[in-house]
């Protein structure tokens, strides 16, 4: 591997680089055609296409770059690298230009292309965790199930299913339960860790146990309630109590006592956003005026990007030798998409002037990828700290 770009040593290096560049650029596209500057080439809808390209695109690529960095930790095995990384990661990217110019080349091969990459993805993690006989496997599975999500995108856009909305619901319940899933195993870990390097034994996190699992199941229930079951009391009370179980789990962890830390605080930030977001789904369902959009917003870009943000920037720091603390541009990233995510939820509550509003939501959200991209390209290109180029 040492002869191997540096870039391509290992899954996060190119996907949590491209996954970032293509955030901004998709948003930038998205604004710019909401302001009527352009008109984009695909054959989705805009709202439709920037819904797929923030899940499937920027979402989607972070997940790779995580699943492809942790499948080693899990199994001991050498890592995903060199020209298979390249190709997977090629595969990804021609899946994204091909869905914004697919209203020129057609339907068909965007598709083969998008839903082949999670396959593919699907079946490296596979084949990984099943040779070394890992437990992970259910994180593989929920990776193949995202694949089938986006296929239904794909066939909602072209009006194959009655649904059209089916394909990003399913994905960002997925995305939700990923967080649930791992999230909900490395901030108490993480959060444990730090606090015992402060020489704090009391009240320690605990690893996960049937709490947890219980929680993590009764959101599994309460999503699947909102994507299949019309709107009312029943799918609105499932989201609202998965909401209530999430706090508390939330509140088991400790996450007022790591303020100092931001690389730590930042994931108990994240997590938040969880059950935020299904408080106000579960609200919306019930008939309160709530817009959706805010809860979706608080899902996306709050729990999701928050998430996405605190995780790439720990392990882009860890995974190259590098000391795990936050300099001044790290603290700004996660300040910026904080803003940004506030912004976003509070403008459809009418909580501030909507459309200054949004305005400055994207240009926070925008401005801490775009941070992350300057200060983190020398981690991401160059090689770990102590290795040859």
């Amino acid at each position: 591997m040492a002869a191997t770009h540096p870039f391509l040593r290992g899954g996060f290096r190119p996907f949590f680089f491209g996954g970032a560049a293509w955030g901004l650029i998709a948003l930038a596209l998205w604004i710019w055609t909401l302001a009527g500057e352009v008109s984009l080439p695909t054959a989705f809808e805009p709202l439709s296409w920037h819904r797929h390209e923030m899940l499937f695109g920027f979402v989607g690529a972070i997940v790779a770059g995580f699943l492809l960095t942790a499948i080693p930790n899990w199994t001991g095995r050498l890592p995903i690298a060199g020209p298979p990384l390249a190709s997977l990661f090629g595969l990804w990217l021609a899946a994204r230009i091909a869905v914004l110019f697919s209203g020129e080349i057609g339907r068909l091969i965007p598709a083969v292309l998008d839903v082949g990459f999670y396959l593919t993805l699907a079946l490296v993690g596979a084949r990984e965790v099943l040779q070394s006989k890992n437990r992970n496997l259910p994180i593989v599975g929920m990776v193949l199930l995202f694949g089938f999500a986006n296929a239904l995108d794909h066939a909602g856009a072209a009006g194959l299913i009655g649904n059209s909305d089916l394909g990003w619901m399913f994905a960002l319940s997925l995305v939700v339960l990923m967080i649930s899933l791992i999230g909900g195993r490395i901030t108490p870990s993480f959060t444990r860790n730090w606090l015992m390097k402060q020489g704090v034994k009391l009240r320690l996190p605990s690893q996960p146990g049937r709490f947890d699992i219980f929680v993590i199941g009764a959101t599994a229930l309460a999503l699947l309630g909102w994507v299949t079951a019309p709107a009312g009391y029943l799918s609105g009370g499932l989201l609202l109590a998965a909401a209530a179980l999430q706090f508390v789990r939330l509140a088991r962890w400790s996450g007022v006592r790591t303020v100092s830390d931001p690389l730590v605080l930042i994931l108990h930030v994240g997590y938040a956003w969880v059950p935020i977001g299904l408080a106000l789904l579960g609200a919306s369902q019930i008939g309160v005026p709530i817009p959706r959009s805010a809860a979706i917003h608080a899902l996306t870009a709050g729990a999701m990007t928050t998430m996405i943000l605190a995780v790439m920037t720990r392990a882009s720091l860890g995974h190259t030798g590098r000391d795990l603390k936050a300099n001044g541009a790290t603290v700004a990233i996660y300040g910026l998409i904080t803003v940004g995510a506030l912004l976003r939820v509070s403008a459809p509550l009418q909580l501030l002037d909507y459309r200054p509003a949004i305005e400055v939501a994207g240009l926070a959200w925008g401005g801490a990828l775009l941070l992350f991209l300057i200060a983190y390209a020398p981690v991401l290109w160059r090689p770990r700290l102590g290795e040859s180029a």
